[in-house]
């Protein structure tokens, strides 16, 4: 743009991150424009926000979102849909030169083969709140210097509860997460702690620092967004109060800061912050995730597909909670794993095959 506002491209605009995206957004009008928008199911919604941000580039559905990206000039586009739909906006995204804010993991984490050799120097900002702290922890020090990364969880809806205590947990239960106002699949994903695994994997993809140097740690304030341990001690921590719109706009406008985006901690009250170790025999997701990833090849895509099957089965009634995770287990067992490069087709299958395999692993297991 000639005023030099950044023109920014919102996929997923009527969700959770989109929503607060917007928010930013129309704080900062001398800052940014939106020259288009792209949406899923909510028509009514995407056609109230093109009307009050002026924006007459719409699409509804990824593959439309993807021809969005490659018919829209931008210079950043926002990915913010939810799960694998957002990989092939994801790819066509870095096809163009704007930057790439990245809220959709599941693209990065399913699509590695494809989507990293893509991600040249300053291509990728990412959006998740955890990966967004450990970019400005990362200021402090070079690569070599990292010792390992330190990501924060809340522990969802049954933080600090035994596994026995899960075993006929309601959907609504583990949508209620104490901090966050997520979508449905991410919540539910919270409680699980698969959403950690996948940020784990997502870690690892970003900053490119092996798994057996990424640890989990149960911090149920959500203050500390994550932290960076170096080699000399020093432990370097991004601290905030849980409010998604400065990730968002560290993203938007990288590597500068928009003066009152956020509200500051205050020092004035007394307050406490907590960690606690994470109850792997309760939450097994995370050290499943890193071998899923340490596996690589198409084994995210089986291990998201069916965590997705799982999840959205779970809130049909038609799973326990304790089984999604099984269920994820049982179909990396059952698809059998790609040999040699991957390529984008061989993602696609894997996943594909891994939606059929959790689907029967569901149906034969006769939860309710």
């Amino acid at each position: 743009m000639g005023d030099g506002r950044r023109r920014v491209l919102l996929l997923g605009s009527t969700g959770s991150i989109g929503t607060q995206t917007l928010d930013v957004i129309a704080a900062n009008p001398d800052r940014f424009e939106v020259v288009g928008l792209a949406a899923g199911r909510n028509r009514a919604l995407l056609d109230e926000q093109a009307e009050r941000f002026g924006v007459p580039a719409l699409a509804q559905g990824s593959e439309a979102a993807e021809a969005l990206v490659r018919d829209v000039e931008a210079d950043v586009i926002v990915n913010g849909i939810t799960g694998a739909a957002g990989l092939g906006p994801t790819i066509a995204a870095l096809g163009t030169e704007a930057v790439l804010a990245l809220a959709n993991k599941e693209s990065l984490i399913i699509g590695a083969p494809v989507v990293k050799p893509l991600m040249t120097p300053g291509r990728v900002a990412p959006v998740d709140s955890e990966h967004s702290a450990i970019a400005q922890c990362l200021a402090s020090g070079t690569h070599g210097e990292v010792r390992r990364l330190v990501l924060t969880a809340s522990g969802g809806a049954f933080r600090g509860r035994s596994r026995e205590s899960l075993a006929h947990v309601r959907p609504e239960e583990a949508l209620a997460h104490p901090t966050w106002d997520m979508g449905l699949m991410v919540t539910t994903n919270t409680a699980t702690l698969v959403n950690k695994g996948l940020e784990v994997i997502e870690a690892h993809l970003l900053f490119d620092v092996p798994f057996d140097a990424i640890e989990v740690v149960v911090h149920p304030q959500s203050i500390v967004h994550s932290m960076v341990e170096f080699v000399d001690g020093a432990t370097i921590v991004q601290a905030s109060p849980p409010d998604m719109r400065l990730p968002i706009s560290l993203a938007l406008d990288a590597p500068h800061r928009i003066p009152g985006v956020g509200v500051p901690l205050d020092w004035t009250v007394p307050q406490s912050w907590t960690f606690e170790p994470l109850d792997e025999h309760a939450f097994p997701a995370v050290a499943l995730a890193k071998l899923v990833g340490e596996a690589a090849g198409t084994r995210p895509a089986v291990f998201n597909a069916a965590n997705e099957q799982a999840v959205h089965a779970f809130h049909a009634g038609r799973l326990a909670f304790l089984d999604i995770v099984p269920v994820i287990e049982a179909a990396l067992a059952t698809v059998a794993e790609e040999s040699g490069a991957v390529d984008l087709a061989g993602v696609l299958e894997a996943d594909r095959r891994a939606r059929e395999a959790a689907d029967a692993l569901i149906a034969s297991s006769g939860a309710s």
